[in-house]
């Protein structure tokens, strides 16, 4: 991983915490009890207990080492600093949608706290791009990886 800022809020910060935290802790404990209870089975030359287990050691270790980059990099978002002037991470940023000609909400984060599924995306996405300094009444435009573009019009900018 470079040494880029990753551009979080401070919601997003926590949880990265509280994840590694919870790595280093409750899931290093509980591999190592598999490794131990693997290594009772005798010859590891045929264990696919112990070689899951030691599988299961490497990821999280380096999942642990990716989020203590990701947090040594972090730049957090003053909530204060944020304007509804124009579409920057940390808005939520009412749109109508061209295409589908409906009115979508979308909270625009740092690429480390998407979730499609409460609408959050990145600003880095297509859509978080084209948005991305956009003011209350224009129009933008996001070129989508299909080849496809999808037109947006800002309805209302809020943090």
């Amino acid at each position: 991983m470079d040494n880029e800022d990753v551009i979080l809020t401070q919601e997003g910060y926590d949880k990265l915490e509280s994840q590694l935290e919870y790595l280093k802790t409750t899931e290093r404990t509980e591999i190592a009890g598999r490794i131990k209870v693997a290594l009772g089975y005798g010859d590891l030359s045929e264990n696919s207990e112990y070689d899951e287990a030691k599988s299961a050691q490497e990821e999280n270790e380096n999942k642990i080492i990716e989020l203590e980059n990701k947090l040594r990099h972090a730049k957090i978002i003053d909530e204060s600093e944020i304007d509804t002037k124009t579409v920057q991470v940390g808005n939520i940023v009412k749109v109508h949608d061209e295409d589908f000609d409906e009115d979508v909400e979308y909270t625009i984060v740092g690429s480390t706290e998407v979730d499609i599924a409460q609408n959050k995306i990145s600003n880095e996405s297509p859509i978080g791009a084209a948005l991305i300094g956009a003011k209350k009444g224009q129009e933008v435009e996001a070129h989508l990886p299909n080849g496809s573009t999808a037109k947006f019009k800002i309805l209302a900018i809020k943090k």
